[in-house]
């Protein structure tokens, strides 16, 4: 663990000195060839130091020994159960994650993954399955017809029509990959400093709620965009996040939206481009998730953007990485195991026959705390020099990470949650109430608290709660 919390911490641009004591409680251990136990512990850990870094930057008044100021103490168990679920609904129950076609198929020369859950995604691979016009698609007719095809040329017929999907590689397969050798070569985290904004203050926040008073403008989707929005709010921060028309994450939302504000905007609109610009210049970070050149082309490129909001602490991700012949390509946790090696290793690890993935979507989740941690650093430069911060990651990154570490010594003992890790109180969410974890982990005497429940998508309108 310690190892990959040096590394993250390195390309965020901390220095070793600045890295509090970790303590870790519990045993609790996911199996896996892969270290994914460690990977979770680095970087939520990560994410917690960059808190700590915070609000010693702010001089947030504090009571406790510095000794406890300067400790995080991380638990194992519920660190595996935070990249995996904090919901426990009463009464009512989530949605299934995954759309009925979406999955692992054997092709005609290996397997394939199809990542339908998105209306459009899931109408680009069936029309180029010739599949479109069946009234029910099911899995078997799906399977039948991927049967005929060559993984590569399936891949790159959906991608071409706009959809989703990744040919089952081998780690070595991905290591010559153009794409692979592109990842391979860029740093964890793209960080370059921009724009100065005179007379920035540090924000007034408190022991307790450190990012008080901190604005967060959230464009992003599943899953790691809203990981890292999460944590933010978790630590006080107003996040408000914005999604277009009708556009829903049924199985998703209740597990991402707690602690936010969530509104809609038509970026198609020329009134919702306003509405998106009058926001960005009242926040302090902009978390985005857009493929490359996205946001240029509705007038939000990086000059603008910075111009717009000098001393904008800006954080972004792709799944693919930001150089290379698929920079551009849309990506999810799932596929991208699938394209870097991770899900053929696990299948020969297991002598399986079938793809074998991470036993969480860990990619997800620790680039989520990767942005997290980039914009909590980005925030403490900005108290000492006025100056905003451009961070970027990508979930193949991640990947190239986790594969470069050290195999775990042994798979541990299952994750247990008792009644005593779920917070004392009942959230009452748009959906009924629920049980929540309590935080994985205690940066110093701040215990992360999240405000508001969770919501459905659309609850708010598009506006920072000190506009009128």
């Amino acid at each position: 663990m310690h190892d990959a919390l040096k590394t993250i911490w390195g390309a965020a641009g901390g220095t070793a000195t600045d890295l509090p004591e970790m303590v870790l409680t519990g045993s609790g251990a996911l199996s896996s060839v892969f270290a994914v136990n460690d990977l979770a512990l680095a970087s939520i850990g990560a994410a917690s130091a960059a808190a700590l870094e915070y609000r010693t930057s702010c001089s947030i008044a504090d009571a406790s020994a510095d000794r406890r100021r300067r400790t995080v103490t991380l638990h194992r168990d519920r660190v595996t159960r935070w990249f995996a679920s904090t919901i426990d609904p009463i009464g009512w129950k989530l949605p299934a994650a995954w759309d009925e076609i979406a999955g692992d198929y054997r092709c005609a020369d290996g397997w394939i993954r199809l990542h339908t859950n998105a209306p459009h995604h899931r109408a680009a691979a069936l029309g180029v399955l010739a599949l479109v016009d069946q009234t029910a698609p099911t899995r078997t007719t799906v399977a039948s017809a991927v049967s005929e095809w060559a993984g590569d040329e399936l891949e790159t017929a959906i991608v071409a029509a706009g959809g989703c999907a990744a040919r089952m590689r081998s780690v070595a397969d991905w290591q010559v990959h153009p794409q692979g050798r592109s990842v391979a070569a860029e740093p964890l985290m793209h960080r370059a400093r921009t724009t100065r904004v005179d007379g920035i203050a540090p924000v007034p926040g408190t022991p307790g709620k450190p990012l008080r008073g901190v604005k967060v403008l959230d464009l992003t989707r599943v899953l790691a965009g809203p990981v890292a929005s999460r944590w933010l709010a978790g630590l006080g921060a107003e996040v408000l996040r914005i999604d277009p028309p009708h556009w829903e994450e049924p199985a998703i939302v209740p597990e991402m939206t707690l602690g936010k504000r969530t509104a809609r905007l038509d970026l198609t609109d020329p009134s919702g481009l306003d509405r998106l610009r009058q926001l960005l210049t009242g926040a302090d970070v902009l978390l985005h998730g857009y493929r490359p050149g996205a946001l240029d082309r509705l007038g939000f490129d990086d000059i603008s953007r910075d111009d717009l909001r000098p001393g904008l602490i800006d954080v972004s991700l792709d799944a693919y990485g930001w150089t290379g012949p698929w920079a551009g390509r849309r990506g999810f946790d799932s596929l991208v195991q699938m394209s870097s090696g991770i899900a053929e290793a696990g299948m020969v690890a297991a002598g399986a026959d079938v793809p074998r993935p991470l036993p969480v979507q860990a990619l997800d989740h620790a680039t989520g705390y990767l942005l997290a941690t980039a914009a909590l650093r980005g925030l403490t430069d900005r108290t000492r020099d006025g100056r905003g911060t451009r961070a970027r990651v990508s979930l193949a990154r991640t990947a190239a990470l986790l594969i470069d570490m050290a195999s775990p010594d042994s798979t541990g003992t299952p994750p247990t949650i008792t009644d005593d890790d779920y917070a004392p109180t009942i959230e009452h969410t748009d959906w009924g109430p629920a049980r929540r974890l309590r935080p994985p982990a205690q940066p110093g005497d701040t215990t992360l608290h999240w405000a508001l429940p969770a919501n459905r998508l659309g609850s708010h309108r598009p506006e920072w709660t000190a506009i009128p």
